[in-house]
Order: structure tokens, then C-alpha cells, then sequence
């Protein structure tokens, strides 16, 4: 399917100042798709105007739908309907145009790292998220006070530009023990579980059925059968001057509390604890288990088959062959 031009239609939050706070796209419509909404892509089109439009009634679409109706009934005030076109993948001009590419990731129509996200943090507002939807920070004491006098239940989750995932989007076949340790953006293949330490940033996630225990920073992608143990770490590329890619490949272990700066193959292993970056002197060893080289851990990025460990006598960092298969437990991850 040639995935553009795009249209999402959706429902925005205005804050009190009248500034855009979030979009939530319900409905995403393709101008070559199959789906049965998709055949209305024409005569949205045709409404907009600079990639994006507010219309104060859904009836003005004229879509012959009872679900897509109905899904725009009775909005509350601060609540606008939207229409935001995406005809090229040129960087982000729009917070509605924001949340659309998050959207698209998510409902795994886009793989992590596949569009521009070019002035996403620009265009995203920091709000808080609460048991009542996004709120403007600014005058948020009032809104507290106002809750307290009240006795009103107001909950702030987070001081965020990005939402949970599951505010928006609920993945098929996936299970999260925390829901706020997962943001809208990441790619949640069916089968993966996010365990309570687990974190999965925007543009990031699992490619197959997947366990993880620690953190997939933003970029980051891991392969199915993959493992990420307690607490460890995926290098990320939002800051500190990394602008390697890093994957994980298929049937992966990162033990608990390692740490990953390097892209790796498939059937690897990196032992608990052990932090790989780069620039680390790793010492080679050959087929036969004998040293052959020391080489910097970058020049082992995406090689198969290897086992990372630090040598308890002498604290050198080795790679070894390895010899085991990892194996995920089936019953786990049928969500």
C-alpha cells in the first residue's frame, strides 16, 4: 500500500488559552487503501485546506458510517474535530501533524525510525496529564485548588510533551504491567511484554513477541524472541552525541542491569551487568575459543552469534562465541 498521502481524522483538546493540547486520531483514511472508511478519502481531501481543517460537525463529511458517527457525538466544549493531511513525509509543522505520525507508529501502519520527525519536540506542548485529560501547566494550581474545594478527584500522572500510549491506543495481544512507562509512539508488536521496570520511548519498540524488563530508548528496535533483562539499558540518540542506530536482533538476551551502545546480530548475549558502548575494548575470541584480537566494540556492530562478558579475574571484556539458543516461555507472551 503506498501509505501516502494520508488523512487522520480526530479530536483535539483545547486548554484554556485557547492552545492545542493534545489530538487523538480515532480514524486513519488512505487514499489507496482497502479498508472501509479509506473510500472516503476524496471527499476529505477535498475539505482541507493547508494539510489541516476543524469542522464544527462530523455530519459535514457526509460519511455513511454508524461508528464513525457516533464516535463524534456529544464532544465537550474544549473538544474540536480535526482533519489533518499528511501528503509528504517533510518535518513536523503542526501539533495535530505531531500526533498523527505518534498515531501512525503506534497502530504499526510506520516502522520506528521510518518518518521525519523533525520538529516533533518543537511542536508538542508540556502539559499535565491527568485522570481528566491533558491540562494547560500554566494556571494548573487553580485547577488543583479548584478540585480540593471541590472534592473533586484530580490525578496529575505526569508533566510530559508525550502522553501514555494507552490514553490513545490499546495494541492487540501485547501486555503492559505499568502503562505510564510506555509512550504514544512506541511499536508494540503482538506477543511483547512490557513488565513493571520496562520502558518503551516514542519511535521505539518490539518487532515480534518480546520480553523487556528494561529500557528501549527512543530509535531503538529489538527483534522478536528478544529479551531485555531487569533494568537495562538501550543507548538512545535524543542526547549525549550518539547517532549510531542501536538494534537488538531475533532470539536476544541483555542481562539485568547491562547496557547496550551498539547495534547487535541475532542470537546474542550480553551478561548481566556489563555496559557496552562503542569505544569499549572488546577482546575477540575465534571459533575455537581462543583470543584472536582486541577491537572496539563498534566493530563488532550487528555480528551474530556473540556472547558479552566481562572476565571475572582479569576485568577485560570478551566476545565468545555462543553456544546457546535463546528461547522465550510460549506461556508468557500468549496476551
Amino acid at each position: 500500500m503506498n501509505n501516502f498521502p494520508l488523512i487522520g481524522v480526530g479530536i483535539t483538546t483545547k486548554g484554556k488559552s485557547g492552545k492545542t493540547l493534545d489530538a487523538y486520531f480515532p480514524f486513519i483514511l488512505f487514499q489507496n487503501g482497502k479498508n472501509k472508511l479509506d473510500k472516503h478519502f476524496q471527499q476529505c481531501n477535498d475539505l482541507i485546506k493547508n494539510d489541516l481543517i476543524q469542522i464544527e460537525n462530523i455530519n459535514l463529511l457526509d460519511i455513511d458510517d454508524e461508528e464513525f458517527n457516533n464516535s463524534f457525538s456529544n464532544l465537550a466544549k474544549n473538544k474540536i474535530i480535526v482533519l489533518c493531511r499528511i501528503s509528504e513525509d517533510k518535518p513536523i509543522k503542526s501539533i495535530e501533524e505531531a500526533y498523527l505520525k505518534l498515531h501512525l507508529i503506534s497502530y504499526k501502519f510506520f516502522l520506528p525510525n521510518s518518518l521525519n520527525l523533525e520538529n516533533l519536540f518543537d511542536n508538542l506542548e508540556n502539559v499535565a496529564w491527568t485522570n481528566q485529560g491533558p491540562i494547560e501547566i500554566e494556571g494548573i494550581e487553580k485547577e488543583i485548588l479548584l478540585a480540593k474545594s471541590t472534592n473533586r478527584s484530580l490525578e496529575i500522572k505526569s508533566l510530559d510533551k508525550f502522553p501514555p500510549l494507552t490514553d490513545y491506543i490499546i495494541p492487540s495481544g501485547v501486555r503492559i504491567a505499568d502503562t505510564s512507562r510506555v509512550r504514544l509512539g512506541a511499536y508494540l508488536s503482538e506477543g511483547t511484554t512490557v513488565m513493571h521496570e520496562g520502558f518503551v520511548n516514542f519511535n521505539a519498540g518490539t518487532l515480534g513477541a518480546a520480553m523487556i524488563e528494561g529500557r528501549i530508548s527512543a530509535g531503538v528496535l529489538v527483534g522478536k524472541n528478544s529479551d531485555l533483562g531487569g533494568g537495562c539499558s538501550t543507548m538512545g540518540t535524543l542526547s549525549g552525541g550518539n547517532n549510531i542506530k542501536i538494534s537488538i536482533g531475533e532470539n536476544c538476551l541483555l542481562g539485568a542491569n547491562s547496557g547496550l551502545g551498539i547495534p547487535i546480530g541475532d542470537n546474542c548475549i550480553i551478561e548481566a551487568g556489563l555496559y557496552i558502548t562503542g569505544g569499549s575494548k572488546v577482546t575477540k575470541f575465534s571459533k575455537n575459543n581462543e583470543p584472536e584480537s582486541i577491537v572496539k566494540a563498534s566493530q563488532l556492530a550487528g555480528e551474530d552469534n556473540l556472547l558479552f562478558i566481562r572476565n571475572s579475574q582479569s576485568g577485560a571484556i570478551e566476545a565468545r562465541i555462543n553456544p546457546k539458543s535463546i528461547a522465550l516461555n510460549e506461556t508468557l507472551h500468549k496476551n
